[in-house]
């Protein structure tokens, strides 16, 4: 019969701290997936459950959210599909903030010597095939077709995009030789030994870049509003600006 209690008394004490030793689930756009591990692991040196990080297009994260997907927090690539999770009332009040910035930039494979310049651009990206993420519903896409659409490009190279699933993935396929250019984000650029930048988008061609967090109103996890502040605080800040984000 002790026997008996201790184990159940073990039990009883050990799901607990089970449950208190995961970290609370983060849905990241995958341009943040250097950063976002490296603040998680700058949490976990705190004391803190290390944070559950999953990757992905912000349009896939945010149809997640809206199917039902056990998530705390969410990081938007921008502002439009995070709006829409606030329409939705997931969103927890006053739990809402922008938390960096960043560039968008055409990348070549690195024995690539083009300059890209804005007489240029259309010509040379008309060449094709132009990998992007998909302009229709990624924030990496959408801001790339404005950009082109502004710079006059856009009817010229719409025909030889390829489209990919997110940034990341738009970015491999230059890396793989499948694409000659590629829009992405300045910091995925950064990320790779594979890719060099050949041009840059001026700031004014497409809206800013910025990258909201909030929590979601779903959210029970104790680390949760402690985790997002984090991210927001000057320790914070600093592990992205060392990625090469921008503040916002």
């Amino acid at each position: 019969m002790m026997r008996r209690l201790l184990l159940l008394l073990a039990m009883l004490v050990a799901a607990p701290v089970s449950a208190r030793s995961r970290g609370p689930t983060v849905l990241a756009a995958a341009s943040l997936q250097e950063a976002m591990s490296d603040a998680a692991r700058a949490w976990e040196r705190r004391g803190h459950p290390r944070p559950v990080l999953s990757f992905a297009a912000s349009s896939a994260l945010a149809r997640q959210i809206r199917a039902g997907a056990p998530a705390d927090l969410f990081a938007s690539a921008d502002e439009d599909w995070m709006d829409d999770l606030a329409r939705a009332g997931l969103l927890a009040p006053n739990a809402r903030e922008t938390l960096t910035g960043n560039r968008l930039v055409v990348v070549a494979p690195r024995a690539n010597p083009v300059r890209l310049t804005i007489p240029t651009l259309a010509r040379t990206l008309a060449a094709g095939p132009l990998a992007m993420a998909d302009p229709g519903a990624v924030p990496a896409g959408r801001y790339g077709r404005v950009a082109l659409e502004r710079l006059g490009a856009w009817n010229v190279v719409r025909g030889r995009v390829v489209r990919a699933e997110n940034v990341r993935a738009a970015l491999a396929l230059v890396e793989r030789g499948a694409a000659p250019y590629g829009i992405v984000y300045a910091t995925d650029a950064r990320a790779s030994t594979r890719v060099r930048v050949a041009g840059l988008f001026p700031a004014s061609s497409h809206p800013p870049i910025r990258y909201p967090v909030a929590r979601l109103r779903a959210s029970r996890h104790p680390d949760a509003e402690g985790f997002r502040r984090f991210l927001l605080s000057a320790p914070g800040e600093a592990i992205f600006m060392r990625h090469g984000f921008t503040r916002p």
